[in-house]
């Protein structure tokens, strides 16, 4: 019997929003699943060497759970996403939460075939020095091969 295909298109480079492309492949690939991730306009930021740059905003994020309740005028100081970042890695770390470096090792030694979308690297003019090693680069209809033959697909 052939093994399930999950195929996620990752869009976004926000702590909040990297982590759900990254634990779903992770996942997938250890119940052995064939798994690709196509990462295009800020998902990119996903891939490149150093994380550190990556940050989580209050800021019309509605959702996330404050400590205490934050006006808009407060979420919009200079610091705020810096101190909400360095917040939300401490409960993370606190609560055993892999990092997102560990969470794409983790992916890249399952074989979770990650994908650069060319178009956008071109676009930003990043240089393939930026980026990990281990990763594909290809445009769209590289990954709409895959995907279309997936029994999940999912965009983030």
């Amino acid at each position: 019997m052939a093994s399930k295909k999950m195929a996620i298109i990752a869009t976004k480079g926000t702590l909040d929003m990297a982590y759900p492309p990254l634990i779903l492949a992770s996942t997938a690939a250890a119940l052995g699943w064939d798994v690709q991730v196509f990462f295009t306009f800020y998902g990119l930021q996903l891939l490149r060497k150093s994380l550190d740059g990556i940050k989580i905003s209050p800021l019309a994020n509605p959702a996330m759970p404050m400590p205490v309740p934050m006006p808009v005028v407060v979420q919009m100081l200079p610091g705020m996403e810096s101190m909400a970042t360095m917040m939300m890695k401490a409960k993370m770390k606190k609560k055993g939460v892999a990092s997102l470096e560990e969470l794409r090792s983790l992916c890249l030694e399952a074989d979770v075939k990650f994908i650069a979308c060319q178009m956008t690297v071109d676009l930003f003019d990043f240089e393939k020095s930026e980026f990990i090693d281990g990763i594909e680069y290809g445009g769209a209809a590289t990954f709409m091969k895959f995907a279309g033959e997936t029994d999940v697909c999912l965009f983030i």
